[in-house]
């Protein structure tokens, strides 16, 4: 980007989505305009409104320089501007949490769907990180009483502040912690949540730069099967659900047959059909606890 230039916003864009697009960038026009809306400190849509011939500040060109830099680096757009989208609210985001996926809201949708036959269903995350799965929930379940579990203390701070954000902090509970440790013995819950980690050891050095370099990695490890975190959250979750209450797990699409398996040698369990996400994958696993 040349500064003997003056530079508008809209040049900006159509200059950086083109220079995305040779760097190799899925998604070259998208970035550039969630980028520049950043830097300019205003909305994506303002971009091809009266602030297309605005031109940029040298501020904006430095504060945008910066941001495609660390882009073209392999930084996610969702931590150079802290927030992401999940089931229709603005979450914030950090690097010591997981960006929330599309993919995920299929556990927010189902467990949505058997709660909502309940009057004050109890319901629990586990290993909320950004807090997007309890959040979503609390915001569309009024009745519910929803406690979120993390063993990272920077993670809660960022879920504690999107409670707030959205509203919910006085229904949400918020405590630290490995799965089912924080909760008093005698606790149990009606639909239990969780997106553990589950990418195999060995693989993780296969994933996608932006994924490997930059995400926690505690919350993608699932140790050297992937089911480190599984195994252990299902057969602890038998003790923890309702009669008749719900488990829903997020799984890796190849995982799908040997984490049917792990749940199903469990007489407590009724396993439905595995849920697919928006590609027709494998992702949502849900298991009933018998009601007697």
């Amino acid at each position: 980007m040349s500064t003997e230039q003056t530079w508008t916003l809209g040049a900006l864009l159509e200059w950086t989505a083109k220079h995305l697009a040779q760097k190799g960038a899925e998604f070259p026009r998208l970035d550039a305009e969630v980028l520049l809306a950043h830097a300019a400190g205003c909305k994506r849509i303002d971009l091809y409104g009266v602030r297309f011939g605005e031109e940029a500040t040298p501020d904006v060109r430095q504060r945008y320089r910066e941001l495609i830099r660390r882009r073209i680096e392999g930084c996610p757009v969702a931590y150079l501007v802290g927030k992401k989208e999940f089931y229709g609210l603005e979450f914030q985001v950090g690097a010591a949490v997981l960006i929330p996926r599309p993919d995920s809201e299929h556990l927010v949708m189902e467990a949505l769907a058997v709660a909502k036959s309940m009057a004050t269903p109890r319901v629990l995350d586990i290993g909320t990180g950004s807090g997007n799965l309890a959040v979503a929930l609390a915001k569309n379940l009024p009745e519910a009483r929803v406690t979120a579990i993390d063993k990272s203390p920077e993670a809660l701070a960022i879920a504690r502040t999107n409670a707030e954000k959205h509203g919910a902090a006085d229904r949400i509970r918020i405590l630290a912690g490995d799965l089912f440790g924080p909760l008093d013995e005698a606790e149990r819950f009606e639909v239990i949540v969780c997106n553990p980690p589950y990418i195999p050891t060995g693989e993780i050095k296969a994933l996608a730069p932006g994924v490997r370099e930059y995400e926690p990695a505690p919350a993608l490890d699932g140790g050297p099967d992937g089911f480190a975190v599984f195994g252990r959250l299902v057969d602890e979750a038998r003790a923890r659900l309702a009669h008749g209450g719900y488990l829903l797990v997020e799984i890796g699409a190849p995982q799908e047959s040997a984490a049917r398996a792990k749940i199903g040698r469990f007489a407590e369990f009724e396993l439905a059909p595995t849920l697919k996400d928006y590609s027709g994958h494998p992702r949502v696993l849900k298991a009933r606890r018998a009601t007697s």
